[in-house]
């Protein structure tokens, strides 16, 4: 069995992201942003366990040791990195999310470790 937490301060980031999107015009209706926001967040609940895991760099260890980073592309420009431990309990695989962040912040910490 496989369970998908994620910690508080990520909670978070979900809860703000739908208002970045509207108040920075990304999305022009607030409920295109809300909608937006649940459903990255449903994507990540369902299917991170399916998804290829990659060693997270070293940036990233701020987050975490032993993190993997696997990616949810929403659309042709908007890439989410999510960056997570796993770990056992009780016969369960348990993925925590400690960090998320897109190709628009983060792309450059990728691309350095490949250098």
């Amino acid at each position: 069995m496989t369970k998908v937490l994620f910690l508080p301060e990520v909670v978070g980031q979900f809860l703000e992201l739908a208002g970045v999107l509207y108040q920075k015009g990304y999305l022009g209706f607030k409920e295109v942003a809300i909608d937006y926001s649940e459903q990255l967040f449903r994507d990540i609940q369902t299917n991170l366990p399916l998804k290829v895991k990659k060693d997270a760099p070293s940036y990233f260890k701020r987050y975490g040791n032993g993190l993997f980073y696997s990616s949810f592309a929403k659309n042709k420009h908007t890439t989410w990195y999510v960056f997570y431990s796993i770990h056992e309990q009780d016969g369960q695989t348990i993925f925590l999310v400690r960090y998320l962040g897109n190709n628009h912040i983060i792309a450059h910490h990728l691309v350095e470790e490949l250098d």
